[in-house]
């Protein structure tokens, strides 16, 4: 339950145990997604603020993932489950750092709506599956229904299918329509905002190019008019573009540059960071630009280290975004 005085985030995706093969051949294992995610807003909320990690693991990943998460002062371990016995096992193999072949070795059971009681009194809840079938319309219907909260999905979710034999592909969202009225703000990369513009396209490519910044404005718009309140897209080296209504009620278009890394080590989980920051972002200031500053600084320190221990303070991180981008007004 919420504190009297504390702030509540949910976070919902699966916490897959990757298998990372960089571009250099090196090869490592680690914990992914929902873990950057809830590690990144937790050095940026207090000490009496909650995250509630909401996902089923592998009875093998139960009792470590908990060891790790409960090591965060404002983390909550009692949403990850392991009834099923089912979690995700991923290979990501890295052409570069930006581009990767992917393979899924074990399934996550799907995040249902019986499974979000634990998060339908938080502040913003942030949705960061990896693949269609695990956090689905149903259940982010469940939540508008029954709950406040701001909802945050990232596109890498519905924008990502399997094969039979676990190869993960790009998919067209097909079903976009279904699901913008139960989503806040929608974030998704590029290539994601391909897969969206792709099922709303009258011509179908096999291999469709990003989409231009008009057609950028042109998918915003769409998913503004049907419910969607900000649309982030993140650009790689060019940082990212948030669509939202003004006051007057036109739609709004701002680049947010990105914050340099001197050195990247490894990007597995620069996404998950920056939908964290995203989150953090909004639920302090109310502002999808500021928003989109704290997600390129999660995003950032993201890619600078391997370990959970990449994220800065609070009071480090605002240092960071005030020499990006200069004091807020």
């Amino acid at each position: 339950m919420r504190s009297a005085t504390g702030r509540k985030v949910g976070v919902l995706g699966p916490i897959p145990r990757d298998v990372v093969v960089t571009p250099a051949g090196e090869r490592f294992e680690k914990y992914g997604c929902v873990i950057y995610t809830a590690a990144a807003l937790s050095s940026l909320l207090d000490a009496g603020d909650t995250i509630v990690p909401v996902s089923h693991v592998r009875q093998r990943d139960e009792a470590p993932l908990k060891q790790i998460l409960g090591s965060f002062p404002n983390i909550d371990t009692s949403g990850i489950t392991s009834a099923a016995d089912q979690g995700d096992v991923v290979e990501l193999h890295y052409v570069d750092q930006n581009r990767r072949v992917e393979r899924q070795a074990s399934f996550m059971a799907p995040i249902l709506p019986d499974d979000v009681g634990k998060v339908l009194d938080a502040d913003i809840i942030v949705c960061v599956p990896i693949t269609d079938y695990q956090v689905g319309q149903p259940t982010l219907r469940h939540i508008k229904e029954h709950s406040d909260a701001t909802v945050v999905l990232d596109a890498h979710g519905p924008t990502m299918t399997l094969a039979r034999g676990g190869e993960r592909y790009p998919r067209a969202w097909a079903d976009l329509d279904v699901w913008l009225p139960y989503i806040d703000i929608l974030k998704m990369n590029h290539e994601e905002a391909g897969s969206a513009w792709l099922g709303k396209s009258v011509q179908v490519a096999a291999d469709p190019p990003k989409p231009s910044d008009e057609e950028l404005r042109d998918l915003a718009q769409y998913c503004l008019d049907r419910g969607v309140a900000a649309v982030c897209v993140t650009l790689d080296e060019r940082g990212c573009v948030a669509f939202y209504r003004d006051r007057s009620g036109r739609v709004a278009e701002e680049f947010v540059d990105r914050i340099e890394v001197k050195h990247v080590v490894d990007t597995t989980g620069a996404g998950d960071s920056f939908a964290g920051g995203l989150a953090y972002g909004y639920l302090a200031y109310r502002d999808y630009v500021v928003a989109c500053q704290y997600g390129n600084a999660m995003g950032a320190q993201r890619c600078t280290g391997t370990e959970l221990n990449v994220y800065l303070p609070r009071e480090e991180t605002e240092r960071q975004i005030r020499e990006a981008y200069g004091p807020r007004t």
